[in-house]
């Protein structure tokens, strides 16, 4: 296949970096600055944005920034970081994809004193994923600045090494509210020298029932220091939660709107007994590759999966009763192309990046107008179209018309018995997981795997997938066609000398 060793070792290194190789979800340079969501941003009042470069920003940042080929902020970049470099205390109202994470991280990394190994500033977010991202986004920000440690405080791992790494000292902590109160608790980390405290996402956290922890843990924060409050919806309860310990605050909002000629909307009103019927039509008729579908409640996500595998179609669950382990695997699943539709419920699905998403379904028309806007948003990102499928019975129409009047545009609808299936084939993913039971304390490498499977394994560079190393396992996607008949000869691999053991996350 390739005619020589170098150039075997070449394309190691480039799907390596094109192809997303990491411990956990990674983030594109664009996504950075510009979040998740891309599609144009309607603001109230009108804002107007400016080039990073008239900031008054370390030249160690701006020239990172030009290194990534950012020069102009968002809108909500546009109007916070002028506050937070001023020193203010801010309530940002932004949802995911305005660039929020830049805005606080350029304004965390400015006023650092490397010098100084303690925490001086805390990230406090409502679940592990979202914290992991803006840990990653915080490193590609500050790597042009020497010697800047970031530690992630997470549930979900063991408490030993994040309390040992603690007593090695760090500049920035990023983590969730239980894990924080834990290590406050035990007397692990101390925020004597705190300067900036950061809540994101303060009203999900609020709504998964953080409210006390939050409050608990900006009392061990000393009073003098900046606080910044990011928050995708700015209901009374985050107003009240604010006005304990935030002083004299500024406030700033961006509306997110998505542009119509980029994510297609497709309403279809169904009764509710056909719903679950419903959905397995649409996949059908579009077929997308990976879909991310989303229902009110737990109940009907349960009932949602039990009727697409009865389908053979590849589907897993997320929810809030998952163990973490089960929860990051599935993540990597549906990342990695091994899932063809992650069902999920909104609180679930908070803080997921996700790349290159086929679909949106809407299973339920949510009660939320902002939360609709959140779901769509994630479908179309980048250059990418977005396709976006809501099923409406009539009791739901009243939550329809408000969505049309948020949007401005009238809806879009269509009838369901229209759609026929484009193949009898049941929607599989076009991947499967193999978990290798050996991980980062291994000190295994993507290129370690990558050598070992088109080596002894015998598979071809495009049989392999993605590659993602956390600190046990390492799981890799493998071609669904060819993944059965190489098992055996995959499993008896020797990765560095050593023999893993590894198997299959689903049975087929």
């Amino acid at each position: 296949m390739y005619r020589s060793r170098a150039a075997a070792k070449r394309h190691i290194i480039w799907r390596a970096t094109h192809d997303n190789v990491s411990e956990r979800h990674t983030l594109s340079a664009e996504s950075i600055l510009r979040g998740p969501l891309a599609a144009p941003l309607r603001a109230s009042p009108v804002v107007t944005t400016a080039p990073f470069s008239t900031l008054p920003l370390l030249p160690a940042l701006l020239d990172n920034l030009q290194s990534l080929g950012f020069e102009q902020m968002t809108p909500i970049q546009a109007q916070s970081l002028p506050l937070v470099l001023e020193g203010r205390d801010l309530i940002a109202q932004a949802k995911t994809g305005s660039g929020k994470t830049a805005a606080f991280g350029l304004g965390v990394l400015q006023t650092l004193d490397t010098r100084r190994l303690a925490p001086q500033a805390l990230l406090v977010c409502p679940t592990r994923e979202l914290a992991d991202q803006v840990a990653q986004e915080l490193r590609r920000l500050a790597r042009l600045i020497p010697n800047v440690k970031i530690l992630t405080l997470c549930g979900g791992v063991a408490a030993r090494p994040q309390a040992e790494s603690l007593a090695r000292g760090a500049h920035i902590v990023v983590g969730t509210p239980g894990r924080i109160q834990d290590h406050l608790a035990r007397g692990n980390l101390d925020l004597s020298g705190l300067t900036t405290l950061v809540l994101d996402e303060a009203d999900r956290m609020v709504d998964m029932g953080f409210h006390d922890d939050i409050v608990a843990i900006a009392s061990r924060c000393p009073a003098k220091r900046q606080t910044l409050l990011f928050s995708a919806t700015y209901p009374d309860n985050i107003r009240k939660l604010s006005a304990r310990f935030l002083r004299n605050p500024a406030e700033v909002k961006v509306e997110t709107q998505h542009d119509a000629s980029r994510i297609e909307q497709i309403f279809y009103e169904i009764d509710d007994s056909e719903r679950l019927d419903a959905v397995v039509q649409l996949l059908a008729h579009f077929r997308p590759e990976s879909t991310l579908a989303f229902c009110n409640t737990k109940i009907r996500s349960h009932e949602l999966i039990e009727r697409l595998r009865a389908e053979g179609i590849s589907a897993q669950a997320l929810n809030g009763d998952l163990e973490q382990r089960d929860r990051d695997e599935i993540l990597i699943q549906f990342s990695n192309r091994s899932c063809a539709v992650l069902v999920a419920t909104d609180v679930a699905a908070r803080g997921l990046d996700i790349q290159n998403l086929g679909a949106v379904i809407n299973v339920d028309v949510t009660k939320d107008t902002e939360v609709h806007v959140h779901r769509i948003g994630r479908s179309g990102r980048g250059d990418q179209k977005g396709l976006a499928l809501s099923l409406c019975s009539p009791e739901e129409m009243h939550w329809a018309n408000l969505i049309e009047q948020y949007q401005g545009s009238p809806l879009k609808w269509a009838d369901i018995k229209s759609l026929r299936p484009k193949s009898d084939r049941p929607l599989r993913a076009p991947m499967v997981t193999l978990c290798i039971h050996g991980g980062k304390k291994d000190k295994l490498r993507p290129g370690d795997l990558l050598g070992a499977l088109t080596g002894d394994g015998g598979l071809s560079f495009e049989q392999v997938g993605k590659i993602n190393i956390t600190e046990f396992n390492a799981y890799v996607a493998l071609d669904r066609q060819i993944a059965k008949q190489v098992f055996s000869r995959v499993s008896n691999s020797n990765i560095k000398g050593k023999r893993f053991r590894m198997r299959y996350l689903e049975e087929f």
